[in-house]
């Protein structure tokens, strides 16, 4: 593993709930980023701890190879990768990103 690979991989490592993106929480640079925490929002995660990939072109590109997944947001849950807007979308409405992540849907 090099540096940035490292990297990533503390900080998956870090937190519950990681969400890889374009921008912040607060600011999403793009509209797949921008679903990803409404939908982590929507489970009960108010707040997941972010990247910001537009910082830092190394973890931009490393993510992509850290994954195996070619694009950005990526959500990682208890250090396991989940996958991007799409399939946390998909999961979401058939409620396993909720059981996932410990808030089972009512």
């Amino acid at each position: 593993m090099n540096d940035t690979q490292e990297r990533i991989d503390q900080i998956v490592k870090s937190s519950e709930v990681v969400l890889f993106m374009k921008g912040t929480a607060q600011f999403p640079m793009c509209g797949f980023s921008g679903r990803a925490i409404q939908i982590l929002k929507a489970c009960g995660v108010a707040k997941p701890a972010t990247v910001n990939v537009l910082e830092d072109e190394a973890v931009r590109q490393g993510i992509k190879e850290y994954s195996q997944w070619p694009t950005i947001p990526q959500l990682y849950i208890k250090g396991e990768f989940v996958g991007g807007s799409d399939i946390m979308m998909e999961m979401y409405e058939n409620g396993e990103l909720q059981q996932l992540l410990g808030n089972p849907p009512a």
